[in-house]
């Protein structure tokens, strides 16, 4: 069954150096595209109770809240319904805060990526330091109580004493849930396609996997759980609609460049605004899973949860004896996985080399 929304909200303000989501600073178009999302809403949602819903982008706190009420009253919420809205530092007035949790938004998602203000002004960020500790302080005031607060470490001019500054402010904040993203210069952002922009002092892949030893660290000896390999949570704060995507569950996916995932079809809409608005209902890419596509699917995603791939859920789903038919991969990475109560985990060591051992599993030795 569907019963998670992801809704893609394509504008910013400006763009990030690092950033390689698909946005636009095409803000004239807001009200032809909301539009449109509630044409492709109306023609693709078949009425099912959603449990989570999610405004990502893009900056969807640029919406007004008139027109995000108006997207969220088109699907039948459920009562603890997990609706999150992305909230950029410098949108985060108190009245629109406000008046986002009046029509239902009880979960706010804040991008802070760092608390050093010349690194957040070297990397592009509108925003500084005392606009994070403002926006959280305010959504406090609105009512919220569920934030999280994005960072990212392994950016330009960081290093160790940075981060830790990073990690002392955001538990300081009194927030429930801190997601953490390794920096990874891709293709399609500003410093993919402009190297000779790109900064010289970037940390290495060793100084990254410190840095994110130390966020483990420092986060569970207070109170946050690493329940997916990018994300900690104070218990009973992990986010219910990224849940949703490492449980290989269906949602659907609305939006300019969104990916849905419904009866077992990935699909994806078109990457501009203009052919978005011109026709929301069209996919430019649809496909049908097989099993064994299906299969991992179930294993890659399940081994980013602290959880782990369910060898009785594999059983059932697929008939696959999972550690029957991994049995080689199993003991090649044996001192990288741990056995749990209902499978099988990567442990601290493993999420460090995981893309390798992920492949090895997508790929199994003959």
């Amino acid at each position: 069954m569907t019963d998670s929304v992801y809704i893609h909200i394509p504008f910013c303000k400006s763009k990030c150096a690092y950033c390689s989501f698909i946005s636009f600073n095409r803000l004239e178009l807001i009200e032809s595209y909301a539009e449109a999302l509630l044409r492709e809403i109306s023609s693709c949602y078949k009425g099912e109770n959603i449990k989570t819903l999610y405004f990502g982008g893009g900056t969807p706190s640029l919406l007004p809240a008139d027109i995000l009420k108006e997207i969220t009253g088109r699907f039948h919420i459920t009562q603890n319904c997990e609706v999150t809205l992305e909230l950029n530092p410098d949108d985060a007035e108190l009245e629109y805060l406000k008046n986002l949790k009046a029509i239902g938004i009880n979960r706010i998602s804040i991008g802070a990526q760092t608390f050093n203000d010349e690194i957040l002004r070297k990397i592009g960020r509108r925003h500084n330091s005392a606009d994070i500790i403002k926006a959280v302080e305010r959504a406090k005031q609105a009512g919220f109580k569920n934030i999280s607060v994005d960072l990212i470490y392994g950016l330009p001019y960081q290093n160790m004493q940075i981060l830790r500054q990073d990690l002392q402010i955001i538990l300081g904040l009194g927030i429930q849930h801190i997601s953490t993203y390794g920096l990874k210069i891709e293709e399609d952002s500003f410093w993919g396609q402009n190297l000779s922009s790109l900064p010289q002092n970037i940390p290495d892949d060793d100084e990254q996997a410190d840095m994110y030893e130390e966020i483990n660290y420092v986060f569970e000896q207070n109170g946050f759980f690493r329940y997916e390999i990018s994300n900690f949570a104070q218990p009973g704060y992990e986010s219910r609609h990224n849940l949703n995507y490492w449980n290989n569950e269906g949602y659907y996916g609305f939006g300019t460049a969104a990916h849905g995932y419904v009866n077992g079809v990935r699909y994806s809409n078109s990457g501009t605004i203009e052919d978005y608005i011109t026709n929301p209902l069209r996919h430019i890419e649809e496909h049908v899973l097989n099993e064994r596509e299906r299969l991992e699917e179930e294993i890659f995603l399940g081994f980013r949860k602290r959880a782990g791939v369910n060898t009785s859920r594999i059983r059932s789903r697929f008939g696959v004896d999972f550690e029957q038919e991994y049995a080689k991969t199993l003991e090649k990475y044996s001192n990288f996985i741990d056995r749990t109560q209902d499978g099988y985990a990567l442990n601290l060591k493993g999420i460090l080399i995981s893309n390798v051992i992920l492949a090895d599993f997508l790929y199994p030795l003959a």
